[in-house]
Order: structure tokens, then sequence, then C-alpha cells
């Protein structure tokens, strides 16, 4: 991998983004937006923001001592066709959107009184949505028309809403009177209320719709193992509680990419895999016995010292059968370090991705049949490591491809699209980041799934593929 030199960030991952087509990265710096190429990082345009105190803050002297309250940015994002741009400050309550062809061309939003806890684009490029604080209302500001329209009484401004894969319909959980509600809305219309329905939940953790558009997954909170599925016009076509119950929620769930199957994960190391029937059609359990037939390798012991944190080194790989530690785990306290923290399909849903939080340095794969086969889902692959995993994630443009952090100066990758000998086979590498005093806290891949974004506390660098030259 080629890296690119250290740049500066403000302290989270949302403030650095590359454009939907790769070919350009934004970057938050405080109250100030960067704007490169992403072949040469070359810089090609910064926005300070306005600093100018807002109505509300002029009747509520909202002014931090010294000056203005501060105007540092939360997070940023990118219209889908990459022509606009957005900057949000929760503390002043203020969105700052830009024109990136166009640097005369800007607009403010001013969330008022109640407040901003996060802002971001619809999927057609020209609305942004403002989430307001406690739960009063959603926003939703259409660029073309200079218009608000206002949902009220959200649920959950993070994990409580959802849009059509085709960007027709916005899904919404609300509470009205006390109860959990499921507002529809059509954003072809302004946004405009298609149908309101009761959920059968009492205290809703989140909701998900299926990539089809057809199903929509809701679930109670964290002390109810209690799942069930909803068609769009509200009527219940499945629930689902495991037997005997755990005694605990539910932690994540996430749709198969084909929405043929759900995988549900709660703090009982099982994952349960649910199908069209919204029966159970398989489990996967934690054990701390990884059997033989399943691929295990592990992270070289002291590597980063023996290759002074540059250049690249194989994982080992061993032979099944291996036991892996697992944290104890105290289930007389709320929320125990247990269960499934991550859950996800990779590109095409042929692998699952599992992180158990009671075995945090470990990461799980297991082969998932598409659906024509009539296999189970299996125990594939597993990595071990010697810190905790940090973060995984997939690669968003190839099926077979995947890294991860743990907190120190290296990225590690795994890929099951070597060509050897015998044709596709695994290969697993620890790579160390040229860099002095840098830690990977966090990474995502850009869009096209040919670089990765690396991440430290304020300062970030990409790697990129090296591309050999036939």
């Amino acid at each position: 991998m080629d890296f690119t030199e250290l740049y500066k960030h403000s302290g989270s991952s949302t403030t650095v983004a590359f454009s939907p087509g790769a070919h350009l990265i934004l970057t938050a710096i405080q109250d100030r937006l960067v704007l490169r190429r992403a072949d040469t990082f070359s810089l090609i345009q910064t926005w300070l923001l306005d600093a100018s105190a807002t109505p509300t803050q002029a009747l509520t002297s909202a002014k931090a001592k010294g000056g203005l309250p501060e105007n540092s940015i939360s997070h940023i994002g990118w219209s889908c066709d990459s022509e606009y741009v957005l900057a949000a400050s929760p503390k002043r309550g203020v969105v700052h959107v830009y024109k990136v062809q166009d640097e005369k061309w800007t607009a403010r939003i001013e969330t008022g009184a109640e407040g901003l806890v996060k802002a971001e684009w619809a999927p057609d490029g020209r609305t942004v949505l403002c989430f307001s604080q406690w739960g009063l209302r959603v926003t939703v500001w259409s660029l073309v028309k200079g218009t608000a329209t206002y949902i009220q009484f959200p649920l959950h401004p993070d994990t409580g809403y959802a849009f059509r894969s085709d960007g027709r319909y916005f899904v919404l959980a609300e509470r009205h009177k006390s109860k959990d509600t499921a507002g529809v809305y059509d954003t072809s219309d302004s946004y405009k209320l298609v149908r309101h329905f009761p959920l059968p939940t009492s205290s809703l953790a989140s909701l998900a719709l299926s990539p089809t558009g057809n199903h929509l997954a809701v679930w109670e909170g964290p002390i109810e193992y209690k799942l069930y599925i909803l068609s769009l016009v509200g009527d219940v076509l499945g629930t689902f509680c495991p037997d005997p119950d755990p005694g605990y929620g539910i932690r994540r769930v996430a749709w198969h990419p084909s929405g043929m199957f759900l995988a549900v994960g709660g703090w009982d190391d099982k994952i349960n895999i649910l199908d069209l029937t919204w029966s159970l059609a398989a489990t996967l359990e934690l054990s701390s016995r990884i059997p033989a037939g399943v691929t295990i390798w592990r992270e070289p012991s002291k590597w980063q010292e023996a290759t002074e944190g540059r250049g690249f080194l194989s994982y080992e790989r061993l032979q099944g059968p291996h036991s892996i530690p697992l944290q104890r785990v105290d289930h007389t306290k709320p929320s125990p370090k247990s269960g499934a923290m991550q859950l996800e399909w990779n590109k095409n849903g042929s692998l699952l991705l599992v992180r158990f939080e009671n075995s945090p340095t470990v990461v799980h794969i297991f082969d998932f049949p598409l659906p024509e086969q009539k296999s189970l889902p299996r125990l594939r692959t597993v990595l071990l490591h010697s810190r905790p995993v940090l973060h995984a994630r997939w690669n968003p443009a190839r099926k077979g491809s995947m890294t991860l952090c743990c907190g120190v100066q290296s990225v590690y990758t795994w890929s099951d699209e070597w060509l050897g000998e015998n044709g596709e086979e695994e290969m697993a590498e620890c790579i160390g980041v040229p860099a002095k005093n840098f830690e990977t806290r966090d990474l995502k891949w850009t869009p096209d799934g040919k670089g990765i974004v690396l991440l430290d506390k304020d300062v970030f660098c990409c790697a990129f593929e090296v591309v050999e030259e036939v």
C-alpha cells in the first residue's frame, strides 16, 4: 500500500469524507472546511464558516466567554452527486451548505431554539434533514424550494429512521401520546405524510428497513428480546422471540443484502438467522473452541517491533482445533459486556462479519449461502489479535475484502481474492503505517473500494492499493 502524508481533522470520523465518486476529499478543521483532490491531495478550496450570531443566540445571549459561541464542525456530508457539501455545528444550531463549483454560493440553516443534534443529506442530494435536541422534531429543508417541512416527535435521531432504497419513502419512528408509532412520508411530495400506524413495541429500540423496501423490522429495548416484522401499511407479518428467553434484549439487527434473511444478535452470544417465514433458519453461537476445518489467522507477536512499523507481514496461520479466551461476564449487571457488538454482511451477502464483546480481540467470519443455495451458514475464518479490535469494515465495492484496526500504528487486512496455486485463497496481512506517533483509532473505505482513510485523534492519512502495471 501507498500512504499519504498526515493531515489534520477535527477529531472524529465524521469530519473526513470522500465524495461519492471518490475524486475529492473533504475535511473539517475546527470551523473550516478543506477540499482536496483525491489523487494528488492538492488543495482546491477552503470555506470558513460564518461566525455571526443567529437570532436565537442573540435572544438567549448564548455567547461563550470572550466572544461568539463555538463554531466547530461536528460532522460533514456530500450530496449524492458531489455538487454540494454540508457542515453542521450543533453547539450553534447551524448547518452551512456550500456548492463545490461555485465558491460564492452558500446557504445557512438555523435550527432555532430546539437545537441541533445532527444533520444529513436526503438521497436526492437537494434536501437536508436536521434532527433537533430532546426529540422535538425533524426539519426537512429543501434547497430547491427554500422551504421547510416539520415532522414532530422522532424517537431516535441515530437509528430510528430509514429511507427506502430508491429514496421514495422516509420511514420515521415517532412517539405520540406515549405510544410507539411509525410515520411513512413521500419524499417526492415535500415529505407529505402517507400513513401513520402504531407499532407493537412498548419501548422501541430501533428499526431497520429491508433492502427491498417491503418489510420493516422493529424491536424492543434492552430488557425484552422481541422483534416484529411489519409491512409499510402497518400489518404485523411476524414476531420473533427465542425460546428460552435469554433475559436480555437485542443488540444488533442486519438485513441480508437480498432482503431474504435477517440476522439478529443479543447479549447471549448467539446470532439468530430468520428467513422470510420469520422463523428461525439457523443459529450461530460463540464458542471458546474453534473446530477443525476453520481457517485461523493470528497476528504475529511483536511484529511491529520487528518491522519498525513499516512494510507488511502475513498473519500466522494456525491449525484447528484451537481455543480462544472469553472474558467472564456478570449477567447480574445491566448491559453486560457480552453479545454481538458488530453484525455486518459483505457486499453480496456471502459472508457475515461478527464481533462479540466478550472476545474483543477476535473477528469471526461466517460463510453464508446465497439464496439459491441450500447449505447452512458455517464459521469459515477467525482472526486473532493481540489487542481489542476497534473497528472492522467490509470493502463497499468488493465482496471478499475487509480491513480493521486495533488502535496501534498499523492497519490489518483480510481477503479471499488472492490468486494462488489452487485458485482464490485467503490472505491476512498486518501493515505498518509509516508515520510517527500515529494510532489507527478508526478507518473507512473510499466509496470505490480502492483506498482506506485511517484516522487518529486529530490527524488522518489515506492508504491506497499499489496497482502493478503489466
